[in-house]
C-alpha cells in the first residue's frame, strides 16, 4: 500500500460505528475483548458533544473515494504543572494487523504532532502494554520515544472512584 493508498482524517459523528468496531478490534488484539464497554451513545456524547476526546481515522482510498477503515488514534489533552502547558495524551492507536508496516502508524503520529504543536503542547504521552514488543520496538526505534521507566501507571475504576468519597471534608 503506497502512501497515496490511504488517508487520515478527523472522525465525524457518522463514524461512530467504525470507531466502535476499531475499539473492539483493539480490545481483541490486547486480549481484553470483555473489557470493551463503549456504546454508540457514549462515543457520540463524549467525542462529539462533550468533546472529552478526539479521534483520527485512517481509511484506504482517498478523501474523495474512501474505502475500508484501517486504523484509529484516540487522544485528549492534559496539562503539565511542570511545563505550564498542555500535553497530548494518546489513549489508543490501532492499525488493523493486515495493514501494519505500511506507514499508517507513522502517519498517525505525524498528524498528532501537528495537532500537538497547533495546541502548544509541551509533550505527547501514551502507554503501551509491556508484552507488546512490536509496538515498543516501533516507538523506540522508529519514533525515538523514551520509555518512562521511573513512572508506574495507576488507575481507579468506578468502584474505586466511588470509594474516594469517604475522604471528603466539609467545606
Amino acid at each position: 500500500m503506497s502512501e497515496s493508498a490511504y488517508f487520515i482524517r478527523a472522525a465525524k459523528p457518522e463514524d461512530v460505528s467504525t470507531i466502535l468496531q476499531l475499539i473492539y478490534d483493539l480490545a481483541v488484539y490486547e486480549k481484553a475483548a470483555d473489557q470493551a464497554k463503549a456504546t454508540p451513545e457514549l462515543i457520540t456524547k463524549n467525542l462529539f458533544e462533550s468533546k472529552f476526546a478526539h479521534a483520527l481515522l485512517a481509511f484506504s482510498g482517498s478523501p474523495a473515494s474512501p474505502g475500508e477503515p484501517l486504523g484509529l488514534a484516540l487522544y485528549f489533552f492534559n496539562f503539565s504543572t511542570w511545563t505550564g502547558r498542555p500535553g497530548l495524551y494518546l489513549e489508543d492507536l490501532f492499525v488493523k494487523p493486515e495493514h501494519r508496516s505500511k506507514g499508517i502508524g507513522k502517519a498517525f503520529f505525524s498528524r498528532l504532532a501537528v495537532i500537538a504543536q497547533d495546541n502548544n503542547c509541551a509533550r505527547m504521552d501514551w502507554s503501551v502494554l509491556k508484552w507488546n514488543m512490536p509496538s515498543i520496538d516501533f516507538y523506540e526505534k522508529s519514533l525515538k520515544a523514551i520509555a518512562m521507566e521511573e513512572w508506574m501507571g495507576m488507575r481507579l475504576e468506578e468502584e474505586g472512584i466511588e470509594n474516594l468519597k469517604k475522604f471528603a471534608v466539609n467545606t
